[in-house]
């Protein structure tokens, strides 16, 4: 896969200090979007993510903190159960091999779609 092609990523973290923890949480939301309270879903090229994780790497302790980045398949195959997270009236890029994915991640399209 071409360095340069935009792709979905998995972006998860647990961070140890609050304050840490406030930072982290909007640098990557200015990222991606959130599935849970502390997992994104990031779209981007490998050098967009290699950005965010150094800016990430500015506020984290090392020893203290767990980022952990999963470069998605383009073919998913979500299951979901429980309340959908994304309140009614938000919109997502829809257009696209990544929009239909973001689609079926946040629970508002279908797995055989994407």
């Amino acid at each position: 896969m071409p360095a340069n092609q935009r792709r979905l990523f998995l972006l998860a973290y647990d961070i140890a200090d609050p304050r840490r923890l406030v930072q982290v949480h909007r640098t990557v939301r200015n990222n991606g979007l959130p599935l849970q309270y502390s997992v994104f879903l990031v779209p981007g090229t490998a050098a967009d993510i290699d950005r965010l994780l150094a800016e990430l790497d500015d506020i984290i302790a090392p020893t203290q903190d767990d980022i952990r980045v999963y470069p998605l398949p383009q073919a998913l195959d979500v299951v979901q159960y429980g309340r959908q997270w994304m309140p009614q009236g938000i919109e997502t890029e829809t257009e696209g091999q990544i929009g239909a994915a973001i689609m079926v991640l946040v629970g508002a399209g279908d797995a055989a779609d994407a």
